[in-house]
């Protein structure tokens, strides 16, 4: 009940801020801009108020919107029926549809195969297909360094992983998280559970619970707005805990550590970018790691690292980008 409420004032907030910028917006892009660019995005299952990925893509096409003047529109499919809503995005003249989420590529290489002039873009996957351009994430890189921070914090030497789905996307955050850890302790253990839901915070709340009577004293939940409930259990438990996709610190501000910044808003505002300058962004796979500053952490809070913690991390970061560390994602 906590987390519907949470994520319905989540929700109205961003629809006031869209809202009332939206005015601001067009005005001035008139005057700058003999063309108005068009983006329309299919949010992934969970929606808007999920306070992770969808909310930082939105982020990003309202910082497109006041900043480039581009105009855009979303469509939510909560009963996941994507292909209706991507070929109703497709048909209103937009010169670019985004489908966020592995979960939405079948629908939109469908659509994309019926309307072969359309632009597309697909995150979290990757697409053959002429018209669709991909981006994807290294999020092995942003967890590795999540699972130091929790090595050095955890007293129990125990951690544990909330997946949303047993899928290749969170098996990254997965490896990366597990390999972190075992970097700064090789015998340190970690508990896993695929939740199979990304948008029930109830459930979160309770897988994580569960983590933490066997002792686990870190959690890293990788599982959309599911993963807010075990944010908030690990605050209620007085245990430690790591946000994802965006800076989640103020779900629990007595718990979150850090969060792994999957920096979805950065990569939606450069594509508008690009759209803008160029009228296309063109047809290539973009895989996004700490070199390319799609990923990375947010400020460590409630913990004070040492100096050697912090130059170990640092050294982490020099030696994920350089390849001298390599990440086992098999």
């Amino acid at each position: 009940m906590g987390g519907t409420s949470l994520k319905k004032r989540i929700l109205t907030a961003l629809l006031i801020s869209a809202l009332f910028l939206a005015g601001c917006s067009s005005a001035s892009t008139s005057e700058t801009n003999e063309k108005e660019y068009k983006i329309g995005v299919l949010l992934s299952d969970t929606g808007l108020g999920d306070e992770s990925f969808n909310d930082s893509a939105f982020r990003g096409l309202e910082k497109a919107r006041d900043e480039l003047g581009i105009l855009f529109d979303y469509r939510e499919a909560p009963d996941g029926d994507f292909e209706s809503q991507l070929e109703e995005l497709s048909k209103q003249d937009n010169d670019l549809v985004i489908g966020l989420g592995f979960s939405v590529q079948e629908a939109l290489e469908k659509t994309a195969q019926n309307h072969p002039e359309q632009q597309y873009l697909l995150i979290d996957g990757v697409s053959e297909l002429e018209n669709v351009t991909s981006i994807t994430f290294k999020e092995h890189e942003g967890s590795f360094l999540v699972g130091m921070v929790a090595a050095m914090t955890s007293k129990n030497q125990k951690l544990g992983i909330i997946g949303g789905a047993d899928v290749p996307v969170i098996h990254r955050f997965e490896k990366g998280f597990e390999q972190g850890a075992k970097y700064i302790n090789p015998d340190i253990s970690i508990s896993k559970e695929y939740a199979n839901n990304f948008g029930d915070a109830a459930l979160g709340k309770k897988i994580a619970e569960n983590q933490i009577k066997d002792g686990v004293d870190f959690i890293y939940p990788a599982a959309g707005f599911t993963g807010v409930g075990a944010i908030q259990a690990a605050q209620e438990k007085h245990i430690f805990t790591a946000g994802v996709d965006s800076d989640q610190y103020f779900v629990a501000e007595k718990a979150v550590v850090t969060s792994m910044m999957k920096n979805i808003d950065v990569a939606v505002f450069n594509m508008a970018e690009k759209l803008v300058k160029d009228g296309s962004i063109g047809t290539e796979v973009y895989e996004l790691g700490l070199a390319e500053d799609g990923v990375g952490l947010a400020a460590i809070r409630n913990f004070t690292l040492s100096n050697e913690q912090k130059s170990a991390i640092e050294s982490a970061k020099e030696k994920l980008t350089s390849g001298k560390i390599t990440i086992n994602l098999n």
